[in-house]
């Protein structure tokens, strides 16, 4: 049996195969010329980003110079003029954030920029930043009337509340200085999250006890709401009453299955023995809560008959609004499995149960990702988001009549996300990918368009990735758009009809390329289809020699979720240095991945071991054969989770185009992974789970490979990784493994590690040590 253990280095257990060495690149001096590569070009981006404002009712923007001077741009001309604030007849607004529903974690990267927070409520707030882990981090607090100006970075989230679960408002920072104010309307759109326990209502507090719900009314008199409760099937404290305050809606619980992981740290700092961690982790296949609609009646303190069969075998039943007249209460049903998609309409007299909105799919509905809905309250309408006819578009409902008032969106592109509606004017502005056929289908662009489904405007046009910040008025749109290969460009846009008023400055990226930095090869082919056009980039070193055949590495995340491969302008320092050590890196979107058509989408349903690694295939030998310089007799492949288990999959299924593969804490075997990521697309548990799994195929593996893991991984079971060990050692396969003492998820990008994937390249491709003089 082989896989023999080699040594142990720095506290890490090694096990490997030694490969024959020959001459190649990888020499000492292309590491060191890597390792350079970030302060031969930091700085040499000169980078139009001036703090831009907004001049008052749509008139233009302006922004500083040097010695006192300002730019002044005319939105009805783009005339430019050069002054000082006076001569200009600068006066300022600010710009104004719209409050969002929810909130998450804030991004790691992020332009610099500030908001003022206003708190116009009466009482006062707590303010929190939310981390990169989507932690709430506390700012201290606003006083009624407070206003305070805060740092921060593009991207990042802020909200306020008055209490745990008690929402303010959520706000998102744009890359202009901005406005945050926390009113009746930001804590209006904000959604907290439900609590549980004692819940008051309308002057009735409603309490939990002994599985049983229990009112209490303000004279303290108590009554019995519900007497058949019991630990296995009891009642959840109601969240939501009626306008009227005359019903509530809630929930009966049978609670599912518990399920624990251990991870043992066997180094820890603090002592000597190893410790055992528990991590509460629910995997594909087991059993979940079910939660079954309980509709009250307040004043007659007695249930209203909800049936259970429209609830049954559910995923998830939330997100319940009432109509506005108190007539009806409204969830969404998510059946397990994914397949069966509704928003649900309770009578509050009857409790007879009808469909407002039902999506159904053979394979799955992407409720992860795509899930949006807007109530217009005063129209007893819905907006909402769908893939039902191949693409996702936005439709309107009748939420009274449950029936469909008409698509508001249509074409062969989708719906990326809903900016915000403006319900006044009857608009949603949204942004949109694919929406310039003769673009890269992952361009952002700006769109607005009537509910009605009218006058649609698509305000951004330049061949790029576009990110924008609105006037306060919603006239003028500030833009700046770049692609992998071309640096940004900031432009003013009129919204009314996307027409331009300016290019207001470029980036400069002529020290950068007399620095060496080449841009990445943007390249586009056919599929495994024919016909399905796949994209991608490829990046070259520095030195990249045109005489010179060079092996490939593709860095592939496939993880159905989203997309993966960048496309806005950005050094991608970890992929250069990697290619100056002579390798050409890939990146590449192929079929199984998220916002392109539904059927694009649909190739990883209960395959994810498919990867796209077929479209893949077909983009590098498009690529070699019309460029040149790619060596396909020496591919590699490397990847983190999902792409862990893409890269290993790569070896198994496509040994003889793939010659080695790095795969870091990778889900192999998708019943180890947590349940809602790998339900999402793998579905309810089935053969097809086993058929996926690397696991099951280690036996096939050709190449050269890296196992990679952190053994508290918490993210993806480390006992994953293990269990591809046992197979790959019980089928006589040899291989690398490296298992880091009380690292985390994603260790393989920790310095130490990419040096140890890069010398693992060199040697596997280059079939030569590293750093040879």
């Amino acid at each position: 049996m082989s896989g023999h253990v080699r040594h142990s280095i720095a506290g890490l257990l090694v096990f490997s195969l030694s490969v024959a060495p020959a001459s190649a690149q990888g020499t000492k001096a292309d590491y060191d010329r890597a390792a350079g590569l970030r302060a031969r070009w930091t700085g040499k981006l000169e980078v139009f980003r001036p703090k831009i404002g907004w001049l008052p009712d749509g008139a233009g923007v302006w922004w500083s110079l040097d010695g006192g001077k300002f730019v002044r741009v005319d939105s009805r001309t783009g005339e430019r003029r050069f002054g000082t604030k006076a001569e200009l007849g600068l006066a300022t607004e600010p710009v104004s954030l719209e409050p969002k529903e929810s909130w998450s974690a804030s991004p790691s990267s992020g332009e610099e920029t500030s908001i003022t927070f206003e708190n116009r409520l009466k009482r006062r707030v707590r303010l929190f930043w939310a981390d990169q882990s989507g932690r709430p981090q506390q700012y201290g607090e606003l006083q009624p009337g407070e206003t305070r100006e805060q740092h921060t970075f593009a991207g990042h989230v802020w909200l306020a509340d008055f209490e745990a679960d008690d929402l303010a408002g959520v706000f998102v920072a744009e890359a202009m200085p901005s406005v945050a104010v926390f009113d009746t309307r930001s804590r209006r759109v904000a959604k907290s999250p439900r609590r549980r326990g004692d819940r008051r209502v309308r002057g009735v507090k409603v309490t939990v006890r002994d599985h049983n719900l229990f009112v209490e009314d303000e004279s303290r008199n108590k009554d019995a709401l519900t007497l058949d409760g019991y630990e296995e099937d009891s009642y959840d404290a109601p969240r939501k009453t009626s306008p009227d305050g005359k019903r509530v809606l809630g929930f009966r619980v049978r609670p599912g299955e518990s399920r624990r992981i251990p991870l043992l740290e066997s180094a820890p700092k603090d002592q000597v023995q190893p410790k055992l961690q528990w991590r509460d982790y629910l995997k594909p296949g087991d059993r979940i809560a079910q939660w079954r609609p309980r509709l009250f009646d307040l004043e007659k303190l007695e249930p209203i008959p909800v049936d259970d069969a429209p609830f049954a075998d559910s995923w998830r039943v939330d997100r319940v609004h009432w109509a506005a007249d108190s007539s009806r209460v409204f969830c969404i049903y998510n059946r397990r499995g994914h397949q069966e998609f509704a928003v649900r309409s309770i009578d509050a007299r009857t409790g007879r149960v009808r469909d407002v909105v039902k999506e159904s799919s053979e394979t799955f509905v992407d409720y992860s990702q795509k899930t949006w809905m807007h109530w217009l309250d005063d129209e007893d309408q819905l907006l909402w988001m769908s893939e039902r006819d191949g693409w996702n578009h936005l439709y309107r409902f009748d939420t009274k009549r449950c029936r469909l008032v008409n698509r508001i969106t249509t074409g062969d592109w989708v719906v990326r996300r809903v900016e915000f509606v403006d319900e006044k004017a009857g608009q949603i502005w949204f942004t949109a990918f694919g929406i310039h056929p003769d673009q890269d289908p992952y361009h952002a662009h700006l769109a607005r368009v009537d509910f009605d489904g009218k006058n649609l405007v698509v305000i951004t046009a330049s061949d790029g990735n576009h990110k924008w910040t609105l006037s306060p008025d919603r006239s003028l749109a500030l833009v700046r758009w770049s692609r992998v290969d071309h640096p940004a460009v900031t432009e003013l846009r009129r919204t009314r009809d996307g027409s331009l008023v300016a290019e207001l400055g470029r980036d400069d990226a002529s020290e950068l390329l007399a620095a060496g930095f080449s841009f990445p090869q943007r390249f586009v082919t056919k599929g495994r289809d024919g016909t399905t056009d796949i994209h991608g980039y490829m990046i070259r070193p520095s030195n990249f020699d045109p005489t010179v055949r060079y092996p490939v590495i593709e860095r592939i995340y496939a993880g159905p979720h989203g997309h993966h491969v960048g496309k806005s302008f950005g050094l991608a320092m970890r992929d250069r240095e990697l290619a100056e050590l002579g390798f050409l890196v890939a990146r590449i979107d192929g079929m199984g991945t998220n916002w392109r058509s539904k059927a694009f989408h649909d190739v990883c349903w209960q395959n994810l071991r498919d990867a796209g690694l077929p479209d893949r295939i077909a983009w590098l030998r498009a690529y070699a054969a019309q460029h040149g310089g790619a060596d396909l007799d020496r591919v590699g492949i490397f990847g983190g989770s999902a792409g862990g288990q893409n890269a290993l999959s790569a070896l198994l299924h496509h040994g003889a185009f793939y010659k080695a593969a790095a795969a870091d804490c990778g889900c192999h075997d998708n019943r180890m992974d947590k349940i809602w990521w790998n339900e999402a697309w793998m579905g309810e548990m089935g053969p097809h789970y086993a058929e996926n799994s690397n696991v099951t195929h280690a036996e096939k593996l050709q190449g050269k490979l890296l196992l990679t893991v952190g053994e508290l991984d918490k993210n993806v079971d480390p006992a994953s990784t293990m269990q591809v060990v046992d197979a790959l050692l019980r089928a006589g396969k040899d291989f690398d493994l490296i298992v880091v003492p009380g690292a985390g998820h994603g260790v393989g990008e920790r310095p130490d590690m990419v040096r140890r994937r890069s010398d693992f390249f060199v040697r596997a491709l280059y079939g030569a040590e590293p750093r040879r003089p």
